[in-house]
């Protein structure tokens, strides 16, 4: 039987060149393929690293770091946007070195393209920067940049900066893939910065907390109320991240503050002022009860220049402390360096509160103070009732009884001698007497201390001089010198101040009062035109004169810079 074989289909030959495409366009979607799956990898190990940081700056630094690897740029910046919202507050980069920083000058402030992501908070891609109408241009010495990507990111609904990536590398122009994974980012960018503020202000609420409590244990304790502004100052200056920081407390009889504490930079031309409460950011707290702020302290038209003491510092915001339903009781004030960002409203918030706790602590401390102080008079009372109803009645009767019995003594010289004994009796009461008035008398008033009459010379003076003078008192003023002293400087004072609204044609002057509790000196300084060498010495005579009464002299160094300084210094008494 003969088999017949089936015939085989002829293979149709592909051509070499359509299974080399084929094989290539495979390659390429394989390759594809893996990119993305390493993108992918790459875009969750950014968002791993950047969702890992707690601290707010460091966490800034890992995002703008992760969008120049994730897209390959070689350049990367991150704006934060300003509370203006129209501005940028912090700007970040990656790729240019501290030398082209240094070249190129400021950082940006949100003009041109950065400005156009800032005003349309969607993202921007363009082949060629210069060719986008918000272009600038870039200044000197700025590196040669032409793609561009520009991301917003949000944190709760609200743009919180901008990522801007510069030049891909390899020449090629960023694409609808490179925006989608810098998109992503953003959204965990913004999540964890989020989270990296809220851990902040929970730190920053916890330092603010500690700080209360360690002033409310200071003032209660019994502590010096001058070791708690001093703490209140410290605290306030080391939350803040503030080079200076001062407390002020209105002046009894006065219009005016003085500073009693001051720490940080140039502390000492601070320390010691009085302050008037206009022409003065703690004058003008202190008046409204409510925090004022300032972006460059040096510039503020608000402020007096005279005298000058805020060297090297920009922004600054003064509060009260305690509210104008309470009562003011003092006003803090903070100040960074120039060029540092300003006092933002949560900042103020914050220490406004701060300022609140310490003002009801301060209460809480001059409540406990008067209580003690009563149980003082009250005991004072008692003794005082105590000797007029007991003691004084018993010496008074002893006395009459000798009195009387003097009348039967024959001999002379014993009735002598018990009618001495009468006489001292007598004496005796006079004195429990004289005690007795002394344990119930209050003391005199307050405003006449040193401190306020220094200032209501001043103030009496100014409108005559035509300027308000600066004033500063150093020491225990009111407690070391005494009274007899007292009216000497305040008589020399007038008539120093007297003396340059004649003749002194100046339009600044500056008063010192100091004491190191062993001798006092009050220096009277002026810009004019200075002492003539024939002009009359009647007023300069006296004011020596009263010096050289209680052991002290009168100097007048010369000057730089022109005008007059009078320096009246006398010893004080030992105790």
């Amino acid at each position: 039987m003969e088999v017949v074989a089936s015939a085989e289909k002829p293979r149709v030959p592909l051509p070499q060149l359509k299974l080399d495409e084929l094989l290539e366009e495979l390659q390429a979607r394989i390759a594809a393929a893996r990119g993305t799956q390493d993108r992918v990898h790459s875009l969750l190990e950014a968002v791993l690293s950047v969702g890992r940081e707690l601290d707010l700056e460091q966490v800034l630094h890992s995002i703008v770091e992760a969008a120049a690897v994730l897209v390959d740029a070689e350049y990367a910046a991150l704006g934060v946007i300003g509370p203006d919202g129209r501005s940028l507050s912090a700007f970040l980069t990656v790729g240019v070195t501290e030398e082209q920083i240094a070249g190129i000058g400021p950082f940006p402030e949100g003009h041109g393209i950065l400005g156009e992501v800032i005003r349309h908070p969607e993202p921007l891609r363009l082949e060629k920067i210069s060719q986008h109408p918000a272009s600038y241009g870039f200044p000197a010495h700025h590196p040669p940049m032409n793609s561009f990507l520009g991301v917003p990111i949000r944190v709760r609904d609200q743009v919180f900066g901008n990522l801007y990536l510069t030049e891909k590398r390899g020449g090629v122009q960023f694409d609808e893939e490179d925006e989608s994974v810098l998109s992503t980012l953003a959204v965990a960018a913004g999540v964890a910065i989020d989270n990296a503020r809220l851990y902040e202000e929970s730190r920053l609420r916890e330092r603010w907390l500690r700080a209360n409590a360690e002033i409310t244990y200071s003032l209660m304790s019994g502590s010096a109320r001058a070791e708690a502004l001093k703490l209140i100052a410290e605290r306030a200056r080391e939350i803040m991240g503030a080079a200076l920081a001062a407390v002020a407390l209105p002046m009894e009889a006065t219009e005016s503050l003085a500073v009693d504490i001051a720490v940080g930079v140039d502390a000492e031309a601070h320390r010691g002022l009085v302050l008037p409460l206009s022409g003065t950011l703690m004058g003008l707290a202190f008046s409204a009860a409510a925090p004022v702020t300032s972006a460059d302290v040096r510039q503020d038209k608000r402020i007096s220049p005279e005298p000058p003491r805020f060297h090297g510092l920009g922004p600054a915001v003064a509060v009260p402390i305690g509210t104008g339903e309470g009562g003011v009781r003092g006003v803090v004030l903070v100040a960074r360096e120039a060029g540092a960002q300003v006092f933002s409203g949560k900042e103020t918030e914050k220490l406004q509160g701060f300022a609140a706790q310490a003002a009801i602590a301060m209460e809480l401390a001059e409540r406990r103070k008067d209580a003690e102080q009563i149980a003082v008079l009250q005991d004072r009372d008692r003794i005082a009732r105590d000797l007029h109803d007991l003691a004084i009645q018993r010496l008074f009767a002893t006395g009459m009884t000798l009195q009387s019995a003097g009348r039967f003594i024959g001999h002379p010289e014993a009735a002598e001698r018990v009618q001495r004994a009468v006489d001292d009796l007598d004496e005796t009461i006079k004195i429990i007497r004289s005690a007795i008035f002394g344990l119930r008398s209050r003391e005199g008033a307050a405003d006449t201390g040193l401190r306020a009459r220094v200032v209501r010379v001043v103030d009496e003076e100014t409108p005559v001089l035509g300027f308000p003078p600066s004033v500063r008192m150093e020491g225990l003023v009111d407690t070391d010198v005494p009274d007899e002293i007292a009216d000497h400087i305040v008589a020399v004072l007038s008539e120093a101040l007297t003396n340059i609204a004649r003749h002194a044609r100046a339009d600044r002057a500056q008063v010192a009062v100091a004491t190191d509790g062993r001798e006092v000196c009050l220096t009277v300084s002026d810009n004019g035109v200075g002492i003539a060498p024939d002009g009359r010495r009647s007023g300069l005579r006296n004011m020596a004169e009263r010096a050289e009464q209680l052991g002290g002299h009168l100097d007048m160094p010369s000057s730089e810079g022109g005008g007059a300084t009078l320096r009246w210094r006398v010893p004080l008494p030992g105790p």
